[in-house]
């Protein structure tokens, strides 16, 4: 296992899989009050370029659970990129710190902070991939089904970040990844490539949302215009026109199937109040869920597992 977090296929499919459990196991933990304070003494570096209620919450809630204490840098205490480069960041946070984590806008700025710091570091999001997310999006699922056999995920909208991570995701868990997308708002080419090449998954780039989510176990759906590019909205809206998640369209998925939304959530856009609210959203414990998968995370970096 390296040092950092950066994406998803980082860690062999073995060590994903042993992170899964962990995060069960601590959960179970948590929610029974048992004294358990392995980051004791632990400080964590919290770098926020992008503003995030879940993310800050669920990091400092759980760092704080686990014993340690930890730092929120806001967008305008680091600047990171501008104000000092990430380089800098990096070397001086750990010499204070034991880890380090970061919610950016600009991916490059994640892979300098990891090269040149010595504690390890966590990606939080970059606008190229949400790797705790998917990471926490797929404990979840794990959790509903019982197993992740033979699985489907249907996404319907921006072929975003969450997107990239799913496709990093598959090169290392066998699944069936369908991204139904409008045609000017497709993943990045390369990522999609290297995983249709990985030989483990089937990948697939559709733009018809009903054709995608036939025969899925879960459908997931995000914001039409993520943090950056809420200028582009009134825009989207016009070509993002038939890609609501509705009850219409949870219909033509598998039954039983599963909703899955990262928050937060434009409730009458990307997806209907009904499907929020109906027995098929397991949205907040898949909230919920990111505290306990990067709790995980961190105590398999910090060699505490």
């Amino acid at each position: 296992m390296g040092k950092d977090f950066i994406h998803i296929d980082d860690w062999s499919q073995n060590q994903i899989l042993a992170s899964f459990d962990l995060a069960l196991e601590v959960k179970a933990k948590l929610k029974k009050r048992e004294s358990y304070k392995p980051f004791q003494d632990y400080t964590l570096a919290m770098i926020f370029a992008k503003p995030s209620a879940r993310t800050r919450v669920s990091f400092e809630t759980g760092f704080v659970r686990l014993g340690g204490h930890a730092l929120y840098l806001g967008p305008t205490e680091i600047d990171i990129g501008q104000r000092e480069p990430a380089k800098d960041v990096a070397r001086v946070l750990s010499g204070y710190n034991d880890m380090i984590m970061a919610r950016l806008f600009d991916h490059a700025h994640i892979l300098d902070l990891a090269r040149y710091a010595t504690v390890p570091v966590i990606n939080g999001l970059t606008d190229y991939n949400h790797p705790c997310q998917v990471m926490a999006d797929m404990l979840t699922i794990k959790e509903c089904r019982g197993h992740l056999d033979q699985l489907k995920i249907a996404y319907i909208g921006d072929g975003n970040n969450i997107v990239h991570s799913w496709l990093r995701m598959s090169m290392r868990l066998p699944m069936y990844f369908i991204c139904a997308c409008p045609p000017n708002y497709p993943p990045d080419h390369a990522t999609f490539e290297m995983a249709k090449n990985g030989g483990l998954s089937t990948v697939e780039i559709v733009h018809d949302p009903m054709q995608a989510v036939r025969e899925a176990d879960v459908v997931y759906t995000d914001v039409w215009a993520s943090m950056g590019k809420k200028h582009e909205l009134s825009e989207r809206k016009r070509h993002f026109k038939g890609f609501s998640v509705t009850a219409e369209l949870m219909a033509k998925a598998k039954p039983g199937a599963l909703f899955m939304h990262c928050l937060p959530a434009q409730r009458g856009l990307e997806v209907t109040d009904e499907v929020m609210e109906s027995p098929a959203s397991i949205i907040f414990q898949q909230a919920e869920n990111r505290m306990h998968m990067q709790n995980a995370i961190m105590l398999r970096l910090a060699d505490k597992d």
